[in-house]
């Protein structure tokens, strides 16, 4: 019996090793990057893995039109918002959510869940706390990395997701 047990815990050491190794691993091919906008005393934060382009083609095949998408690599991307506020005229409340997205050719869906922590395969559509559309814009230049980062116009902030050709902004303001 003692023998049984030994084994098992071997195992379950052996999966254990073997899960972090895996995290590891993908996570050295996806840099995490945190960017952050700040517009008065609203303070928007996001956290993302930065997936390569990679002479592949993104948008319509690697990441396929209306499917949800993790926005990133990895674990699923985060935002927070230190205050309520308005993103693309829809109400949000203070706080953590995670940062879903589905790709289009002209639009894209923006999708804030309540669910934070998960990795990015794991997304539960009842756990959605709002849902905006966005129009996509095609850019001149190839952005190789996913890049996200924030913009301040005149009032509020702008946040925008850009890679590869595709460019799609987002309105935030308190």
């Amino acid at each position: 019996m003692k023998k049984v047990i030994n084994v098992v815990f071997i195992a379950i050491g052996i999966l254990i090793l073997a899960l972090f190794g895996v995290r590891y691993y993908t996570k050295s091919h996806s840099e995490f990057e945190s960017v952050e906008g700040k517009s008065g005393e609203l303070t928007v934060k996001v956290g993302y893995c930065r997936p390569i382009l990679r002479n592949r083609k993104i948008f319509g095949e690697l990441v396929p039109f209306n499917t949800v998408w993790r926005t990133g690599a990895n674990e699923a991307t985060t935002i927070s918002f230190s205050k309520n506020c308005f993103v693309n005229g829809k109400k949000i409340k203070a706080g953590d959510y995670s940062l879903w997205t589905i790709p289009n050719k002209k639009s894209w869906v923006i999708i804030l869940n309540n669910e934070t922590g998960q990795w990015g395969t794991n997304y539960d559509q009842s756990r959605d706390y709002q849902r905006f559309e966005v129009k996509a814009e095609s850019t001149q230049s190839v952005t190789e990395k996913l890049t996200i980062g924030f913009e301040k116009p005149e009032k509020g902030l702008l946040m925008f997701i850009n890679w590869e050709n595709t460019k799609v902004e987002i309105s935030i303001r308190v």
